[in-house]
């Protein structure tokens, strides 16, 4: 995608700094656009922990090049499975990292230590390409459900989509899941509108959603987490689209804190409510989300303070609670295929079952 008309993808290489790997840090958007350089294992798995990187679909990919960067100091057989762990641990939820850490040694562990590196470096690479790829199919399948609305609403309406935390192309390696299908109907002339979830404590849709969408030029407005059912009550949203960090093969979804009270709402008043992941987020070896889909929880301090930007420009974080209050933070939940109405993956739209993704996928239903 494009910051001020310069295409940029949210991970890269520089061959000439030492084959360094480049990120957006995303704790400092939308104040500020910082390149963080990462030259070490620790510092990838610093950046994935502190959320400076985000979105299940990017963790991966920046884990890989983690993986690359850690055989750069040690490449034996040891060294690696080790930094390979550590790597995958960073974050529970998000089943891409996992998948992406087993991809990397299924191709280097056959490998003598010193065809490692440069294997890592096309792996990650290789990684990268398809996520963007993956993420341009989810955008032009899930373009077909706007275009649908639009054609029923008649010539000039404007579709109102609403999301929830961040699934834009800063969270992927390019385009995005949730939100690449509102670029290209934007782009293609559709009058479209997004309401965004602030998505409270991190607040990654009022920061990183509202910045991709202004920066596109797709028109949008911010709303406290609790608004999105009075506007479907009230007829105001045709379409929920969210993204997701890990789906099972039965179709239940775990996705941001908050996505399940969405789902509900929209299901109470006939809203369609859809999801849109790569296959990569499917985690094909569990059934029912709400009993094997770990849930992380994240340190307090997120709950009880808030960062903003100050009349002056100078970045602050406030506490928002009494002292000595308590703050628990479960960072994701789990939304019932019940009451999604499909999932859109690279490969189509399809029920949110596990008959509705055998059809997609049969070459891993049977896993």
């Amino acid at each position: 995608m494009k910051i001020g008309n310069v295409p940029y993808r949210s991970v890269w290489v520089d061959q000439d700094d030492g084959w360094s790997v480049h990120i957006f840090d995303q704790t400092r958007l939308p104040w500020a656009l910082d390149v963080l350089r990462l030259i070490e294992r620790d510092q990838v798995a610093q950046a994935i922990r502190t959320m400076q990187v985000r979105g299940a679909p990017l963790i991966g990919a920046v884990a890989a090049y983690g993986l690359a960067l850690a055989l750069r100091v040690d490449a034996s057989d040891a060294a690696m499975e080790h930094d390979a762990a550590l790597l995958a641990e960073t974050r529970p939820t998000a089943i891409n990292l996992r998948w992406a850490i087993d991809r990397m040694l299924a191709r280097l562990r056959p490998l003598p230590a010193e065809a490692r590196v440069a294997a890592a470096y096309d792996e990650a690479g290789r990684i990268c390409d398809e996520d963007a790829a993956q993420n341009e199919a989810i955008g032009r399948h899930g373009l077909s459900l706007i275009q649908e609305i639009a054609a029923r609403r008649g010539e000039g309406a404007t579709v109102n989509i609403l999301t929830h935390c961040n699934a834009g192309w800063i969270a992927t390696v390019d385009w995005g899941t949730a939100l690449a299908p509102i670029y290209m109907a934007h782009d293609s002339g559709l009058k479209v509108h997004v309401w965004v979830d602030e998505t409270r404590p991190r607040n990654q849709g009022a920061a990183l959603t509202a910045w991709e969408l202004g920066s596109h030029g797709v028109p949008h407005t911010v709303v406290v987490d609790n608004a999105g059912g009075h506007l479907m009550q009230h007829g105001l949203v045709d379409l929920v689209i969210v993204g997701t960090d890990r789906v099972t093969r039965g179709g239940d979804v775990a996705n941001k804190i908050g996505t399940y009270l969405k789902a509900l709402a929209a299901h109470d008043n006939g809203v369609p409510f859809w999801v849109a992941l790569p296959s990569t987020t499917i985690d094909w070896r569990v059934t029912d989300g709400l009993v094997e889909i770990p849930i992380e929880e994240r340190a307090g301090a997120e709950v009880t303070s808030v960062t903003g930007q100050t009349a002056d420009g100078r970045i602050e974080t406030v506490q928002v609670t009494p002292p000595g209050s308590g703050a628990a933070n479960p960072a994701f939940d789990v939304t019932p295929a019940r009451l999604v109405t499909g999932l859109i993956t690279e490969r189509g739209l399809c029920a949110a079952s596990q008959a509705g993704l055998a059809e997609l996928f049969p070459d891993h239903a049977e896993a």
